[in-house]
């Protein structure tokens, strides 16, 4: 907290010195509603839809093997029982390993589409900061990195408007 405190003194005073600008921008408003990211949950969503579909797919299936099982194992002998008993098990175990794979693949492309999204922001952050003149653009996030900011400071819209435009070619 020391160290932040220094930081937050050094910018203050840099600012006020009038050697640069300090503007912030709304980080969850921005992500939110970036084309970019918008279209990428898109992607995501039709990605975890057809996992999800595979998996409903092979639960129906376990679930159908159970039912026949359960109407026929009477006319079963004791090892047609127990063979169909193992396919069973083998298929439940094969359903939870798919799952727990999905859910792995899942995590992987959420962060890997978040990470792309959030790199095109930074660079064009970047760009913009350095068209603009600003010194430091600031991020206020959703766990309040930004204590107070006078709203004239914000300029989430303006970058907002910046980043869709060079996303969508308009």
């Amino acid at each position: 907290t020391g160290l932040n405190t220094l930081i937050l003194i050094a910018l203050l005073i840099f600012y006020f010195s009038g050697n640069g600008s300090i503007v912030y921008v709304d980080s969850a408003r921005l992500i939110n509603n970036y084309a970019g990211m918008q279209d990428a949950r898109k992607a995501y969503q039709q990605k975890a839809a057809s996992w999800k579909a595979n998996i409903d797919t092979l639960t129906a299936e376990v679930q159908e093997q159970m039912m026949v099982y359960e109407k026929s194992s009477g006319k079963m002998t004791a090892k047609e029982r127990e063979l169909s008993q193992e396919l069973i098990r083998t298929k439940q175990a094969q359903l939870r390993q798919y799952q727990q794979a999905m859910n792995a693949q899942a995590q992987q492309e959420d962060a890997k589409m978040t990470g792309e999204v959030v790199t095109q922001i930074n660079a064009y952050l970047k760009k913009y900061g350095e068209d603009k003149g600003y010194t430091i653009i600031m991020a206020a996030t959703e766990y309040g990195n930004l204590a107070y900011a006078d709203e004239r400071l914000d300029i989430t819209e303006e970058v907002l408007k910046g980043l869709n435009d060079q996303y969508t070619g308009r």
